[in-house]
């Protein structure tokens, strides 16, 4: 929307000093302002705006965007389709077959009950959420400690540095098993909580993230604060930290979904029931020889359930993050 210099009507006195009189802005079509001041030389504000009905058809949408939305709608479809199916499985009696005709008066809540008590959902959300969040603080300050002196720094070897980041995020976690546990066992970390929040403590997404977004932040901001007299710690702690806020969410989203939907390492560095995490409630409902699908799935219903309001929470920020990493200013 471009704005051009209007031209003033003729105004009117209303007495006590007061005059109205309203201005015409070209936008591609007349907007009429209505402005109330001194006098009509000098405006205020705008009381209200009047748009031409004839010109209201231009926000109308284009023919061309309607294939661009039977698309999106079908690819909608496509990924909300099997989650429909999961939810409405879980509410199937057990030993029924889904694939079959199943009257509505039949479906019933007895699969979340008997799903919760069987895997222990209230220890497993405990333990995932402890370790989840503590996984995802460790990596918050990691990343943004060495993203920050990859963005911002000038020492020796810092591409170099960075190159060896984004060469461990090409390394699946599983090829680093051995060294990992014989580390862990070595520190008398095996069956405890340290076994599943130390391996994954620092990511090199979230340092590869952080660093693209700190680059975003204008240099003058810094050097406004180091001439107030902050330091390098301040102006991370006080300056680029409260910018990065939708980076920040992004990297708590990705590291605490990450964390959530794990199983790996508390199949293979814990023994311990009281150690159970939610994925291995949800394979503790998988039998050897047949599988009580119903149950199964009211089970996956339990353990998504979570980690999909949080992610409706901070999905503004998380979009926004996305949408503004490694763009520069």
């Amino acid at each position: 929307m471009r704005w051009e210099r209007g031209r003033w009507g003729p105004s009117e006195d209303k007495g006590q000093g007061v005059r109205v009189g309203f201005k015409v802005l070209t936008t591609g079509f007349d907007i009429i302002q209505v402005y109330a001041s001194a006098n009509a030389a000098s405006p205020n504000r705008p009381l209200f705006s009047i748009v031409p009905k004839k010109d209201l058809n231009d926000w109308q949408p284009k023919l061309t965007e309607l294939p661009i939305a039977v698309v999106l709608l079908l690819g909608a479809a496509i990924v909300l389709l099997p989650l429909l199916a999961v939810f409405f499985t879980s509410f199937v009696p057990a030993g029924a077959n889904p694939n079959n005709a199943i009257d509505l008066k039949q479906l019933t809540w007895d699969n979340y009950q008997q799903a919760w008590k069987l895997g222990n959902f209230l220890l497993a959300f405990f333990n995932s959420t402890l370790v989840a969040l503590a996984v995802t603080a460790f990596q918050i300050i990691t990343s943004a400690l060495a993203g920050y002196a990859l963005a911002r720094l000038k020492f020796r070897g810092r591409q170099a540095i960075l190159l060896i980041v984004l060469a461990t995020l090409v390394i699946p976690f599983q090829l680093l098993v051995i060294p990992i546990f014989l580390v862990l066992k070595w520190g008398n970390q095996i069956n405890t909580y340290g076994a599943l929040i130390w391996p994954t403590a620092a990511n090199g997404f979230g340092i590869f993230l952080l660093r693209q977004y700190f680059q975003t932040i204008p240099v003058e901001i810094e050097e406004a604060a180091a001439i107030d007299g902050a330091n390098r710690w301040q102006i991370l702690w006080r300056v680029m930290l409260p910018l990065s806020r939708p980076a920040l969410i992004t990297l708590f989203l990705f590291a605490f979904i990450g964390e959530w939907n794990d199983l790996f390492k508390p199949l293979v560095f814990t023994t311990k029931p009281e150690l159970k995490t939610v994925q291995l409630a949800l394979a503790a409902l998988q039998e050897q020889f047949t599988n009580n699908w119903p149950l199964m799935m009211a089970g996956v219903t339990i353990a998504t359930v979570p980690v999909v309001l949080l992610f409706l929470v901070g999905q503004k920020q998380f979009v926004r993050g996305i949408a503004t990493t490694g763009i520069k200013n």
